[in-house]
């Protein structure tokens, strides 16, 4: 692969990064801050909505695997037809609607369509992997140069949206009175104005921001069709035929390396987004940090999208199961984070965990081809099986976050969360810190132990790769 094929293949990965960094980092303040519901009801709109995008993987996995090639392959053409509704679903999901009555239904039609659509993109995109050479190492080159550019595009989104709409909650009025040091002497008044003024700055702002990642989306896009050249299946006989997509999905699931690969991604995976989530309510909220929060987002980003080529040399060395080590980092300064709120701390905590996500990011789409090549071995003559490998894959990792992002948001609901408050009550700062520290330790951790029973090492993927350059 040339280095020009394997960048336009990472480029066109970059804009759905930047539109779910920025839903990632920012849907959940805004829902609640901004759009003034509930809750509860925002903990509905993020579970309902990746449990959508999650249910709509096996979907398009299916259909995917049914396609018949075209002048620009089989993959392609899902990517580019799905692309324009994913950047209207996107914009309306940032938009503030004039009624107050069905704003929750609103939020979660939109949220719903755009990880529906997301998936409809990033099944057939992950996927191309597999189709964009033969060799081990230009697959894991490719994924490398794929890992850098999206973490790139989650700093891009979380940078942009970040920068745009750090207005929207600067509140100056959240001052302590000089005369008292207690509660009392807080302006608890809301920061936030009357959600039915659907023109009011913080609204527009959010507007602003959505209108330009959705430029970004389809520039994006654009260097994907025009650099990249999918290739037919270039271990497929003639006699070979598609396995069906029920047959197939049986056979993945009990597919060891498979199972585990996946068991311990999509804890670790829950334990990312449950930080990306509650990161900013947390700096708002439980830490004094509310003029440094789109900083220390950036912090993070940079530090992620510079160390992955660190970790991509790191994995060709030792091993792909040794890199996983640099997942824990996070861990022990997370939780100083939560422990000791100081501003320094907060920077070089961010920037271990930059480290460690760019490992988590890494990793699982490193590992996942050698999974697929290990079962190509074990069912030499069927074909079709790379969109059900990638489709159920990130069916439950966005269902595992999808849960695991309801929970947080209602765990902030029994916690008494109120929207525009200076000052939140003891109870929220606590499960704010348990979100930040305790339970994503604790998902991580599980995690890495089962991956300690991955089966997959170095020399049996060179004796993989032998056996199918044989087969080929």
């Amino acid at each position: 692969l040339s280095m020009c094929s394997k960048l336009c293949y990472a480029i066109g990965g970059a804009p759905n990064q930047v539109a779910g960094s920025a839903a990632s980092f920012f849907l959940q303040i805004y829902l609640l801050d901004i759009a003034h519901i509930t809750p509860f009801h925002a903990s509905l709109v993020l579970f309902i909505g990746k449990a959508s995008g999650a249910v709509t993987d096996p979907v398009a996995g299916f259909f995917i695997s049914k396609s018949r090639w075209t002048k620009i392959g089989r993959l392609m053409p899902w990517v580019l037809a799905c692309t324009p509704f994913t950047i209207v679903s996107y914009f309306f999901m940032w938009y503030l609607p004039p009624f107050g009555s069905g704003r929750v239904a609103w939020y979660l039609t939109f949220h719903c369509l755009f990880q529906a659509l997301t998936t409809l993109f990033q099944v057939p995109y992950s996927a191309l992997t597999m189709f964009l050479s033969t060799d081990q190492k230009d697959r894991d080159s490719a994924t490398a140069y794929r890992m850098t550019m999206e973490v790139l595009g989650t700093l891009i989104g979380a940078a942009l949206q970040g920068q745009i709409v750090a207005s929207a909650h600067v509140s100056p009025h959240c001052t302590v009175n000089p005369s008292g040091n207690t509660s009392d002497s807080w302006h608890d008044t809301p920061s936030i104005p009357d959600p039915a003024d659907r023109l009011s700055h913080q609204a527009k702002v959010y507007m602003i921001a959505a209108g330009v990642i959705a430029c970004v989306y389809l520039l994006g896009i654009v260097v994907l069709f025009l650099g990249v050249k999918e290739r037919d299946d270039p271990y497929a006989l003639n006699s070979d035929r598609a396995i069906p997509f029920c047959k197939g999905l049986a056979l993945t699931m009990k597919h060891g390396p498979y199972v585990k690969l996946t068991a311990s991604f999509l804890l670790i995976s829950t334990a990312v987004q449950l930080e990306q989530g509650n990161f900013v309510l947390f700096c708002t909220h439980a830490a004094s940090l509310r003029n440094h929060f789109q900083y220390l987002v950036v912090t993070i980003l940079v530090s992620a999208a510079v160390s992955v080529p660190f970790w991509q040399k790191f994995l060709q060395r030792f091993g792909k199961k040794c890199a996983a080590c640099g997942i824990s980092w996070m861990i022990p300064f997370a939780v100083m984070l939560v422990t000791i709120p100081n501003l320094i701390l907060a920077y070089f905590v961010a920037f271990i965990s930059g480290l460690s996500i760019a490992a988590s990011l890494l990793l699982p789409w490193s590992m996942l081809p050698d999974v697929v090549d290990n079962f190509r071995l074990q069912n030499p003559h069927g074909k079709g099986h790379e969109t059900i490998f990638y489709s159920s894959y990130v069916f439950f990792t966005k269902m595992s976050a999808g849960i695991g992002l309801g929970i947080s948001a209602a765990g902030l609901e029994f916690a008494g969360y109120k929207p525009g408050l200076c000052r939140q009550s003891d109870d929220v700062i606590l499960a704010l810190k348990l979100l930040i520290g305790a339970v994503p330790a604790i998902l991580i951790l599980l995690g890495l132990f089962i991956l300690l029973f991955y089966p997959i090492t170095e020399e049996s993927r060179k004796e993989t790769k032998l056996a199918l350059e044989e087969l080929r």
